[in-house]
């Protein structure tokens, strides 16, 4: 049995991911801003509720399957997007869009991808997610909305809470490009990983091929990195909620939102779903951990809009905590990211079946048959949530 067969949690996973993948790409994944306080607390927060066991319930014919912006999933769960995920593993975007599909869940693919929307468009064969950062060049992302409706791209996820880079200590320490620098010490490092050098080494997707080639005055690796830094758009306000639907056509989630009244204001100016979330604590050090303010979204904006949630989830407890909360559904990103450093697609299945598991039996034993039945019944109350300092 390989270790991929014998890993039981998302923590496994991990664990065999961090041997496997080069340290500036794994710190990339598995970091957050300044102190990490609120990459941190996005977890622990989790932990601090609790579930409602019911017994002598008829747990016969269990149901996961639900829906997300109306269109049918396994588990109400999708991949969030993560940029440089093909730095993870060689054409890490395909492999993960991949097994989404398999198992029956949206895959979102992020501007800052090393596979463009036009690879994963080929190696598919169902719609997928496209995450879009606003940048300065609106002409760039004009053709960059268009690719992804011409890539019959099912929604845009609209990021709002990266108008400026947060800071992460381990990323500047690291020296993190995509593709790597060959310093003596990457070169040290990619020896202690043969097989992560071998498959780079076997694939030409190695830079950010959503704007590689797409940008005019980013011909090279330098000139590519400076335009990236000195693009995200410091004017980007509600108002361009508008346009951006207006282009794309079809539905759009906003995602970064923290605050209820920033939640009444993407849905006023046209958010077809909300993403409750603080970038994985990656942006503002000291924000609320994302499932904390939740609850209080929901109650002010839950019956106009679906409300989704990303950050700190781990396990299928936690999507049915997530969902108990009063999210419709989650994104995970760092479980994507560590099953495919465990193992490629066989790892990012690997980790979206430990997820289904555990929701399915944490939904058993709580005394529930059907995933759309899971809410605030199912926990502790707010209230003794708020006693317990929560």
């Amino acid at each position: 049995m390989s270790a991929l067969e014998r890993a039981l949690t998302i923590e496994d996973l991990k664990r065999i991911a961090r041997r496997r993948v080069p340290r500036q790409f794994f710190d990339y994944i598995d970091s957050g801003a300044y102190t990490e306080g609120t990459y941190s607390s996005n977890e622990a927060d989790y932990k601090k509720i609790t579930f409602r066991q019911r017994v002598a319930v008829n747990l016969e014919n269990r149901n996961l399957g639900s829906t997300l912006l109306g269109q049918p999933v396994n588990l109400p769960l999708a991949i969030a997007p993560v940029g440089s995920t093909g730095m993870t593993d060689a054409d890490g975007e395909i492999k993960a869009a991949r097994a989404a599909e398999k198992f029956g869940i949206p895959f979102t693919l992020s501007t800052m991808g090393i596979c463009s929307i036009e690879d994963v468009a080929e190696a598919t064969t169902k719609p997928f997610w496209f995450q879009l950062y606003v940048m300065k060049d609106r002409d760039f992302i004009h053709r960059l909305i268009d690719r992804a409706k011409a890539a019959k791209c099912s929604a845009l996820v609209l990021t709002m809470d990266l108008q400026i880079l947060g800071q992460r200590h381990k990323d500047i320490r690291n020296g993190l490009t995509a593709p790597p620098k060959f310093t003596p010490k990457f070169v040290a490092e990619m020896m202690m990983k043969p097989g992560w050098a071998m498959r780079m080494l076997g694939t030409r997707r190695r830079t950010f091929r959503n704007i590689a080639g797409h940008v005019s005055d980013a011909g090279n690796l330098a000139s590519l990195t400076e335009w990236t830094r000195t693009q995200f758009d410091l004017t980007l306000n509600w108002t361009d909620i508008g346009w951006i639907k207006k282009r794309f056509g079809g539905p759009v989630i906003v995602k970064g939102i923290l605050d209820p009244e920033d939640a009444q204001l993407a849905i006023d100016n046209g958010a077809d779903a909300i993403v409750v979330s603080n970038h994985g604590g990656r942006q503002l050090d000291g924000a609320p951990s994302s499932i904390r303010v939740l609850p209080e979204i929901v109650d002010a904006v839950g019956h106009k809009t679906e409300v989704l949630v990303d950050g700190g989830i781990r396990s299928g407890q936690d999507l049915l905590k997530a969902l108990a909360l009063g999210a419709k559904g989650a994104l995970i990103g760092r479980i994507m990211a560590y099953g495919l450093g465990a193992g490629g697609e066989a790892g990012v299945a690997r980790a979206l079946e430990i997820v289904r598991k555990e929701t399915d039996t944490t939904m058993a034993l709580m005394g529930e048959r059907d995933i759309r039945n899971i809410g605030a019944h199912n926990v502790y109350s707010n209230d003794l949530l708020r006693r317990q300092g929560y």
